[in-house]
């Protein structure tokens, strides 16, 4: 990839119009989706690289935040080095983070993030705990032959543990939020993880109230929408969904139910429910150009239309749009509905100032998709600079800086 990407200014379009979300106005709708990049200390408190972070990403007023993946609880999953919001240290960390947003004139919402089966089988096995899921059925050969390696087990969830679930685990994580000063949660149930495999029949084969048809497969996620509105109110929550995902054993278009079934139905019920004056503050959507971690290289014939034909609120849509650069015509075309935000994840990565770069049409420094996930490093995730900055960082010493705790 060459170092930079040239563009043309947006300013003139309706993405640098403001946007209502929720109880909140946008000043603009470049938004920044979730990217987990794994620099939390080891107790999953956020630190100190993570406050940074953020904060130079919230530094044009009016943008809205997504966090990387946060970890519900210990029993639903686990990576090493990703934060959690389960404990007291990591509610006072993350207000420190949701502080420095706010003192920039911008707003950011929590991803809760149950993974599932997916997590770390050698973690969780240190811990003693057991890999969770709907059923059974490791996402692939790879999965299973690294937790039979470790000797941990994969086990379906009884009725009685998904209640609990809902009623200790997510509640606990959303009133956690709430104290951390998070202005949206939203719920991770996309690419495999912990909901979405509830949702999809490649990965749910129970035959109790929780499966073995398109209602029941939906009813864990319903109940838990239900149960978080009840608590911190509609306008404060969101879902993220991947209907075309064929990432962690999810066969997208593929699948024995298509997409448009399992997931209008979902949408329709969360469309119901808004009409009845429970409107979450927007749904976000993954598009089909990307797959898990990776650009499509063939052309897409999927689209989410069949997304905003059902669901009348707001959208957050993410994927590649910087692919028809310089113009964006997608990105423009998307925002014509105005009830569409637009997010930049691995862009608004390696460009802080993501939005005056695209309302200014500054050229955009391109990622490095080799410096994602060094764990605990600040090179290559705070090493990013802002338009027109001297670059100063100097590798070896930011390979040094070493996350650290926010509380000391």
């Amino acid at each position: 990839m060459s170092d930079l990407v040239q563009i043309t200014s947006l300013a003139d379009t309706k993405v640098f119009e403001p946007l209502k979300v929720g109880d909140i106005e946008l000043q603009h709708r470049v938004a920044f989706p979730p990217t987990t990049r794994y620099r939390a200390n080891d107790d999953h408190t956020p630190s100190t690289l993570n406050l940074q972070y953020y904060k130079d990403r919230a530094s044009t007023p009016g943008t809205l935040l997504v966090t990387e993946g946060v970890l519900v609880s210990p029993r639903l999953g686990l990576h090493r080095n990703a934060p959690g919001i389960w404990s007291e240290e990591q509610v006072k960390s993350w207000k420190k983070i949701t502080d420095a947003v706010h003192e920039n004139g911008s707003f950011i919402s929590i991803q809760l993030w149950a993974l599932g089966k997916v997590g770390d089988p050698e973690y969780m096995k240190e811990l003693g705990l057991d890999l969770l899921a709907p059923s059974a059925i490791f996402d692939g050969k790879d999965s299973e032959e690294a937790a039979e390696k470790v000797g941990v087990s994969l086990r379906s969830l009884t009725e009685e543990e998904v209640q609990s679930i809902i009623v200790d685990d997510f509640v606990t994580a959303a009133k956690n939020a709430v104290a951390a000063g998070f202005d949206f949660i939203e719920l991770h149930s996309a690419h495999g993880y912990l909901l979405d495999t509830f949702l999809q029949i490649s990965s749910n084969k129970r035959t109790d109230k929780y499966g073995g048809s398109i209602e029941n497969r939906s009813r864990f996620i319903l109940e838990l929408v239900d149960q978080l509105v009840a608590l911190v109110g509609s306008s404060k929550l969101a879902i993220r969904i991947s209907p075309y995902a064929t990432f962690q054993g999810m066969h997208g278009v593929d699948s024995e139910i298509h997409p448009y079934v399992q997931f209008g139905y979902l949408l329709h019920e969360l469309q119901k429910r808004a009409n009845q004056k429970k409107e979450l503050a927007y749904i976000s959507i993954i598009e089909p150009r990307v797959n898990g971690t990776s650009n499509l290289k063939e052309e897409v014939a999927s689209s989410n239309q069949f997304v905003l034909d059902i669901w009348k609120g707001i959208v957050f849509r993410s994927g590649n749009y910087v692919y028809d650069a310089p113009e964006f015509k997608t990105l423009k075309k998307d925002v014509e509905n105005d009830r569409t935000i637009v997010g930049f994840a691995r862009f608004f990565v390696t460009n802080p100032d993501l939005p005056l770069r695209l309302k200014n049409g500054w050229a955009l420094q391109n990622y490095v998709r080799d410096l994602f996930y060094n764990v605990k490093e600040n090179w290559g995730y705070n090493t990013w600079t802002k338009f027109g900055e001297e670059n100063k960082y100097v590798e070896a010493e930011e390979r040094a800086r070493r996350s650290e705790s926010l509380l000391v």
